[in-house]
């Protein structure tokens, strides 16, 4: 596939196997620059304000460089004020799991781009329904899959989302880990100025 154009290298802050697959499908070159960063937040922020408040704090823990745009994001899960972390061991992700099922969830993502000379932060909001799941179905798909490293334990990707998802109010991609449609136009806004 031809790559799209763009007058600077685009760094993805990231190391998620999503967002790079999403990256790729979405046309650009990049290079994936991972960035550790303590993940700690204000006990008094939101959801969505927390996302982007993680996506802003990755994007300022790299050095930019000329002609670069650095692009980070974070993914919060939650549901009833609670926020669904990346469960650390099976019987956290079964009681995630427990917790959606028959129920709807929120899932937001803010993403901060970031150049030598503008950053520019935003989010997306995608509402997720969950059937009923019996016990036998989450331990097949803890036992089979990767839930660790997801945020709410699951991957929409997976078998987890061909089974279990009845409806999504937003983008299928964001709950995936970026919010492709907005990332591509701001991506695009930024390439109409020459960034030195």
């Amino acid at each position: 596939m031809e790559k799209l154009n763009t007058n600077f290298n685009i760094i993805l802050g990231s190391k998620s196997p999503r967002r790079i697959e999403l990256l790729k499908l979405m046309g650009f070159n990049f290079k994936i620059q991972q960035l550790d960063i303590d993940e700690s937040y204000p006990n008094s922020l939101t959801p969505t304000q927390i996302a982007v408040f993680l996506s802003k704090k990755k994007a300022n823990s790299y050095k930019i460089n000329k002609n670069e745009v650095l692009i980070c994001a974070d993914t919060i899960v939650y549901m009833n004020k609670i926020i669904l972390e990346k469960p650390n061991t099976k019987q956290e992700a079964t009681n995630m799991l427990k917790m959606i099922s028959n129920k709807k969830h929120f899932v937001v993502t803010g993403v901060t781009l970031k150049t030598i000379k503008k950053e520019i932060s935003f989010f997306d909001t995608s509402t997720v329904y969950v059937n009923k799941l019996t016990n036998s179905e989450i331990q097949y798909y803890i036992n089979n899959y990767q839930p660790l490293d997801k945020a709410g334990g699951y991957g929409i990707q997976e078998w987890f989302g061909l089974i279990a998802i009845n409806k999504i109010v937003g983008s299928f991609y964001n709950v995936m880990g970026l919010p492709t449609e907005k990332v591509y136009n701001k991506i695009l806004e930024l390439s109409k100025t020459t960034i030195k």
